[in-house]
């Protein structure tokens, strides 16, 4: 199915960035929540096995057909373990020892990671100079807050596992590059690998964590289970794939900027958490990185300062489709 990418954003592309910054920046607020009554894996399995009954539903709705090729099912597999196996499991568990904002202020590397993973495994994605100093800067800001917490224990290998989560994030969207080749429409994507995430993690989950006791879990983590479940994951996905198909990856970059802002707002106002000077001075930089990698701010310095000086030059090269730049960010959570 093909359909026209508008690389300026209108107010509908902007009402559906700004939801779906809320329900992944929300995601960060259901964990902190749910960590206190529940252990990480258990978690991770109500998240996608509730995910899965929804966007299956989605799936009934609008008249799709789940695969039957085999060669699918595999890379479904492979997906739900980069995805959502690996990626839920770290950030739930750092999520024990660090603030949600913080987590989701490192969750902001995965678009760095992404283009470094993209720039060396596909010849289409090479890495630009835009990409280099996009990504020297915005592992800056890593380094930044990482320095704040180094000496803090678990805290330190708290926020090793949640970048250990983007790195995963990263190889999950080159990964899932496959599936547009086999013509497989991306709400059946999500709804499969969601799908292979529980049957992963099931045995895992039994193994280690044991049946769950009901009677110790709160209304208030159940709740929190299913905002998880079915909008932070089912809901997310529909309207992730939504702005990627109408205002394209470049556009949809914004959205990681978008997140820790969502996530420090619930964090601090209703669980009262409390991020320190380092750590907004570390989101900059990764927000400065992203704007580099983006290339909007070079265009808007390109094209002001050559219409100040050769109006008439730039007017036809710029109708040419001068300069012509290519992000190479491809991200599927």
């Amino acid at each position: 199915m093909k359909s026209s990418i508008n690389t300026t954003m209108g107010g509908r592309e902007w009402t559906i960035l700004l939801t779906l910054s809320l329900l992944w920046g929300g995601s960060f607020f259901f964990i902190a929540i749910v960590v206190s009554d529940l252990p990480p894996l258990t978690t991770v399995i109500l998240r996608v096995g509730l995910a899965a009954l929804t966007l299956w539903g989605i799936v009934l709705v609008m008249g799709l057909r789940p695969p039957r090729s085999l060669e699918v099912w595999v890379a479904f597999f492979g997906m739900g373990l980069l995805n959502n196996v690996i990626p839920f499991s770290l950030i739930v568990w750092g999520h024990t020892y660090i603030a949600s904002g913080l987590a989701s202020i490192l969750n902001a590397a995965t678009p760095l990671f992404t283009i470094i993973i993209a720039g060396l495994l596909f010849p289409d994605e090479g890495i630009t100079p835009n990409k280099i100093i996009g990504v020297v800067i915005g592992f800056g800001g890593i380094v930044v807050m990482f320095l704040s917490g180094l000496g803090e224990g678990k805290s330190t290998l708290a926020q090793i596992a949640v970048l250990g989560a983007a790195l995963s994030y990263a190889f999950a969207g080159t990964f899932g590059r496959r599936f547009k080749r086999m013509d497989v429409n991306p709400i059946v994507t999500a709804a499969g690998q969601v799908t292979t995430s529980t049957v992963i993690l099931a045995p895992m989950v039994f193994y280690i964590d044991g049946p769950l006791d009901f009677a110790k879990v709160g209304m208030d983590s159940w709740a929190a289970i299913i905002g998880l479940a079915v909008l932070s994951t089912a809901a997310a996905y529909v309207l992730y794939f939504k702005i990627l198909e109408t205002a394209g990856a470049t556009n949809l970059l914004l959205v990681t900027l978008l997140i820790p802002v969502s996530a420090i707002l619930l964090g601090s106002l209703v669980l009262g958490e409390m991020l320190e000077l380092v750590h907004f001075a570390g989101m900059t930089l990764i927000a400065f990185g992203l704007w580099a990698i983006d290339g909007r701010l070079w265009r808007h310095r390109t094209a002001w300062h050559c219409e100040s000086r050769f109006p008439a030059l730039c007017c036809r090269a710029f109708k040419q489709g001068w300069p012509r730049r290519s992000n190479g960010y491809n991200q599927d959570r």
